[in-house]
């Protein structure tokens, strides 16, 4: 496997974020810059994405780029890509209304239609999206427990 180097190389990700309000931040990653806000019923302004909606999409970039790239690997001819997520989340929790539940999506189905230049036998197309799964840096940090510890500068 050709790994370009990349795998000797660390990335260090760096997000900064100032809250503008109680519901919308202003964040940069390096030369980045976005605004996260929160939908109307949920005391925003809904002009910018929600950060469950920041994510999915985080979710959806990543796999897209996993599955071209162990799609390459395999010689599988990918031609075309898209990626469809579509959930609902229960903000009882977030919202202090009851603790039975976890505050996150119970679960995250992700559809994605994909065009190869050659029909391929389904155990091939299953080994790309286990492999896509697995390799998914996203996923592996929703689906895993990832430790997160919160400071007070």
């Amino acid at each position: 496997m050709n790994d370009n180097g990349l795998c000797s190389i660390p990335m260090e990700i760096r997000i900064h974020e100032k809250s503008e309000s109680a519901t919308k931040l202003n964040i940069s990653a390096g030369k980045f810059k976005m605004v996260i806000d929160e939908p109307e019923q949920m005391g925003g302004s809904n002009e910018e994405p929600s950060p469950v909606q920041v994510l999915l999409m985080a979710l959806a970039g990543c796999l897209n780029v996993t599955a071209h790239e162990v799609a390459k690997q395999k010689n599988l001819g990918l031609k075309s890509l898209s990626i469809d997520i579509n959930r609902n989340l229960d903000a009882c929790t977030f919202m202090g209304c009851n603790d039975e539940n976890r505050a996150g999506f119970q679960n995250i189905e992700v559809k994605m239609n994909a065009k190869l230049e050659e029909a391929q036998i389904q155990e091939t197309i299953d080994l790309w999206l286990s492999e896509t799964e697995r390799r998914c840096p996203v996923t592996d940090n929703i689906k895993s427990s990832t430790n997160i510890a919160l400071h007070l500068n």
